[in-house]
C-alpha cells in the first residue's frame, strides 16, 4: 500500500512500473542499462481514489494522461533504476496530494469606495496629461499644412 494520506491509500498492484533505457548522463552505462522509470497508474478505474479526488487528479494532470485516462509518468533524473523509481512515486504521491486539497470557495467582492473614488482619480489625470499633449492649430496655420 502507497500511503498517500490518511484517508487515501493506493493498492500497489494498482501501480505498473517499466523500465527503458534513459537519455543524458551515464556514459556507456546509458546504453546496456535500463534505468528511466515509465510508472502507470489508471487513474479512471482506480477503485482507491473517491470520485471528487479521482476528477480533481484527471483535471489537473491532463498532461500526463492518456485518452484511456491511464497516468503516465517518466522519471529518468538519476543514474539509477531505485533512485528512478523512488522519483516517480514521489511525483506520483504529490499529484495525488494536490488533488486531494478541496479547492477554496471563492466569494465575491465589491470594489471599495476608496478605490473607484481612486481608479477615477487616475483616469481623470490621465485624460487631462493626454488633452494636453494635444497640438491646438493656431489661426493661419492650416493654409501651410
Amino acid at each position: 500500500m502507497l500511503q498517500i494520506t490518511q484517508e487515501i491509500a493506493i493498492n500497489e498492484n494498482e501501480i505498473k512500473e517499466e523500465f527503458v533505457r534513459s537519455g543524458g548522463p551515464g556514459g556507456q552505462n546509458v546504453n546496456k542499462v535500463s534505468t528511466a522509470v515509465q510508472l502507470r497508474f489508471d487513474a479512471a478505474n482506480s477503485l482507491s481514489l473517491p470520485d471528487a479526488v479521482r476528477l480533481r487528479l484527471m483535471e489537473q494532470a491532463r498532461g500526463y494522461l492518456t485518452l484511456d485516462g491511464v497516468l503516465i509518468i517518466d522519471a529518468q533524473r538519476f543514474r539509477t533504476q531505485a533512485a528512478n523509481r523512488q522519483d516517480a512515486l514521489n511525483r506520483l504521491t504529490e499529484l495525488i496530494r494536490k488533488a486531494a486539497q478541496k479547492p477554496r470557495i471563492r466569494y465575491k467582492t465589491r470594489p471599495t469606495l476608496a478605490s473607484k473614488i481612486k481608479r477615477l482619480e487616475t483616469k481623470k489625470r490621465r485624460s487631462e496629461t493626454k488633452s494636453l499633449r494635444r497640438s491646438k492649430p493656431e489661426h493661419g496655420d492650416e493654409d501651410q499644412a
